[in-house]
């Protein structure tokens, strides 16, 4: 089984940029499971407060989350360092985000990344 985490933006990426992020994931991973790390489920759920297109696109993760992922509890409240936990604790095999910070301090401490490559595919990146 392998594991991948969701972070929020990853979440978002359906309609901010047209992906459709769970067939993109299974078109790179044998069927992966998805998680997603409650903090990330909380910023989605602030992002929804606000207006335009990161309002509707965090509702739409928030929908992604909940039915396509299970939600996890983790020690840390904010959503990068909640990734990094999960990643440190072999709770995670990929992390999927869109966040270039997130994704160096995930590749330098040796996590597999899944990201965005050009406009409208998701490519894996290896330590």
């Amino acid at each position: 089984m392998v594991i991948v985490a969701l972070d929020t933006n990853a979440l978002m990426i359906p309609v901010e940029l047209g992906i459709r992020l769970f067939e993109e994931v299974e078109l790179l991973l044998p069927t992966p499971t998805f998680i997603a790390p409650e903090p990330v489920l909380q910023e989605l759920l602030f992002l929804k407060s606000g207006k335009g297109n990161a309002s509707r696109a965090a509702k739409v993760g928030i929908d992604l989350a909940k039915t396509r992922c299970q939600i996890v509890s983790t020690e840390n409240t904010a959503a990068d360092e909640a990734l990094m936990e999960l990643s440190y604790t072999h709770q995670t095999d990929y992390v999927v985000t869109n966040d270039l910070s997130l994704r160096d301090r995930l590749l330098g401490a040796g996590i597999p990344v899944i990201g965005v490559r050009g406009q409208n595919t998701l490519h894996l990146m290896e330590p």
